[in-house]
């Protein structure tokens, strides 16, 4: 009787395996340090590989006992302990978790057909079309333990036939196939329970959302995610249903993606798996290494298409934030700065503000929005991605009046409006971002005169000089009503700077005040334009008139304070001119200001009349000509000092 007749249990002892069966063990198999004393005939007979190799040991080795080592068998020495079993004709369980590892075992072996009718190949084989390719919680199951025997089972065609498998369950109906069939299925009571047997089970059905699958795919391996990807979109799967995989994926394994929130997943709170199972994930955030983090984005960015959307934006941006964390190299940022640039209109300010996570002083990445800018300017003139169709990924994204450079210029305003209180960020910076996009993207520049404000406000130790080049950047005739009005008040700029808005302004108000009357003359109320703005008439221009009446006030109150200054600069050199020179000729004001002064403080009759002929003598042709002789602003500060003096 043959060993694998009376064979009854295989039995551990330490580091080696036997096999009871009464007769001494005559071969020796070493599959990673752990012995296998088994014996040749039900070997050989099952293993074309055994069999090759004990007729070559014969020649040359007459020893009875055969020792052999097997390096890096598939599926190491479990699988090997399964193949003997087989060998000895004992019973094999096959389950989804162990046929990859076996099948590649036997393939190594070369446990055909032609050693044995319904040999270990064939078997696994008819087990994997009619149990495993047909059902979806195995085909997860089979792909995710089969990480270790990768290489093998690829040659073997399995994996290629498992993905294959995967993707056409992903196209198809949940209901047609796999477990459980009764949860997509038609029995279900009329308030929509489940019915068992015409029994209400209290459960409700689940909608077959195209999100089913997310949730089963994330326990595979980075590699076999990246190949179950490539597969479905041979398989013509819409690109908004693998992205949405691939940010599920990205979310689950990469630090700080969870906080994203997608529209699309409303119903992500109650979305369940399929499959009623759990595995201990193929890797979790906690476990990966940096290095295996960084794959993982590499590999997600390379899968991405070249697509638009509002939260398909809004994920780059994130994968950007990570990319900086991690510290990937500089092509992957280099990508993910071009992708976002070309749809940079679809951003929000939020994710924007990407914080600076290198030894750089300042608090946010302002050279990456920036790079971000440009790519998009470079790329607006050809649109060169397609938007998501049918837009499920954005619901809420509709076509908007405003053009997209419009969008940007609105964007990058508010950007520099809240990165402008970092102390440490260089006025350069606020230039080149101002910079980066065109004149014409900018309708009005109230966005970028706020920013400016904020930015003076917080570093109040910047000179006129750099505040006067940073206000070069705007256009003072596209500030609407309200900056003008702010600006002409704001100490915190520069006086060329608040003279030119007043000058502008008082423009404006011009203009509007010559509509105004036409709006009269025709006496109806129209809407009248004024360059980046837009005034109400009711009464005809009695709101304009007022506007300009203050608009008056305001430039009378300026040009004092002009000639306070320019009087204060007079004094400062006369007295600069008296410490020079120390004439005696600068001692004759004083009894001219003594003089004045009695004049002023001590009124009398005669005084009054003195007053009266040195008014009369003073309108004489020659006075008149040498008062009009003097500079305009000595006269005014001659004015201004009798009042400084007595006033």
């Amino acid at each position: 009787m043959s060993p694998a007749a009376k064979v009854s249990e295989f039995h551990r002892e330490g580091n080696d395996w036997f096999c009871k069966t009464g007769l001494p063990s005559d071969i020796t198999v070493v599959v990673d340090d752990v012995k296998f004393h088994l014996h040749k005939f039900p070997l050989v007979s099952k293993c074309g590989k055994l069999a090759r190799m004990y007729e070559d040991s014969k020649s040359t080795d007459k020893k009875s006992l055969w020792t052999t080592v097997f390096e890096e068998f598939p599926g190491g020495s479990e699988t090997f302990l399964t193949a003997a079993r087989f060998c000895y004709g004992a019973r094999v369980d096959f389950t989804s978790k162990n046929i990859v590892s076996i099948h590649c075992a036997a393939a190594y072996l070369d446990m055909t057909n032609e050693y044995g009718e319904d040999n270990l190949i064939s078997q696994v084989e008819t087990f994997l079309h009619k149990h495993v390719l047909c059902n979806w919680k195995d085909c997860i199951l089979a792909l995710q333990s089969s990480s270790p025997v990768l290489k093998t089972a690829e040659k073997l065609q399995t994996i290629p036939k498992l993905l294959n498998a995967v993707s056409t369950m992903v196209c198809t109906d949940p209901s047609l196939f796999g477990w459980p069939m009764m949860m997509y299925g038609t029995l279900q009571s009329p308030g929509g329970s489940i019915l068992w047997n015409g029994i209400n089970t209290g459960a409700r059905m689940r909608s077959s959302s195209s999100d089913w699958w997310y949730e089963d795919v994330s326990y595979l391996s980075v590699d076999l995610f990246r190949r179950l990807i490539k597969t479905m979109e041979t398989k013509g799967i819409r690109a908004e249903s693998l992205v949405g995989a691939m940010v599920y994926y990205a979310r689950k394994y990469l630090p700080g993606l969870g906080r994203w929130q997608s529209r699309t997943s409303g119903s992500s709170k109650s979305r369940t798996s399929v499959v009623s199972f759990r595995l201990a994930s193929a890797s979790s955030s906690s476990s990966m290494s940096p290095v295996d983090q960084i794959a993982l984005l590499e590999a997600i960015l390379s899968l991405l298409p070249e697509k638009r959307g509002r939260s398909f934006c809004k994920f780059l941006l994130c994968l950007l934030r990570v990319a900086f964390i991690l510290g990937v190299n500089g092509n992957c940022v280099k990508k993910l700065e071009r992708r976002i640039g070309m749809q940079l209109e679809l951003a929000t300010l939020e994710n924007l503000l990407i914080l600076n996570y290198s030894d750089s002083e300042t608090l946010y990445n302002v050279d990456c929005v920036e790079r971000m800018i440009r790519h998009f300017v470079s790329s607006s003139s050809s649109s060169e991605l397609s938007d998501f169709s049918p837009p499920s990924l954005d619901p809420e994204m509709s076509p908007s009046s405003l053009a997209p450079l419009r969008k940007v210029a609105k964007l990058v305003d508010s950007y520099m409006a809240e990165v402008a209180s970092d102390v440490n960020l260089k006025p350069d910076k606020m230039r080149s971002l101002a910079a980066a996009l065109p004149e014409c993207s900018r309708p009005l520049y109230d966005g970028l005169y706020r920013a400016f404000d904020i930015y003076f406000k917080e570093h109040p130790w910047l000179s006129d000089k750099d505040k006067e080049q940073l206000c070069n950047m705007m256009d003072y005739q596209r500030l609407s009503i309200d900056a003008c009005a702010h600006a002409s008040h704001n100490d915190r700029l520069p006086l060329r700077v608040v003279l030119q808005v007043l000058f502008f302004e008082q423009m404006h108000l011009r203009t509007a005040l010559a509509g105004g009357l036409n709006v009269t003359n025709t006496g109806t109320a129209h809407t009248l334009t004024v360059p980046g703005q837009e005034i109400v008439q009711r009464d005809g221009w009695v709101t304009v008139v007022r506007q300009n009446q203050v608009l008056k006030v305001d430039m009378q109150k300026m040009r004092s304070r002009v000639g306070e200054l320019e009087e204060e600069f007079q004094n400062i050199k006369q007295e600069m001119k008296k410490r020079v020179s120390k004439s005696s000729g600068s001692m004759s004001s004083p009894p001219h200001l003594v003089k004045m002064g009695c004049k002023f403080l001590l009124p009398r009759g005669s005084d009054a009349k003195n007053d009266t002929v040195q008014g009369s003598v003073s309108s004489t042709p020659r006075s008149a000509a040498a008062e009009h002789a003097l500079p305009r602003s000595s006269r005014h500060s001659k004015h201004r000092k009798s009042f400084s003096l007595f006033g």
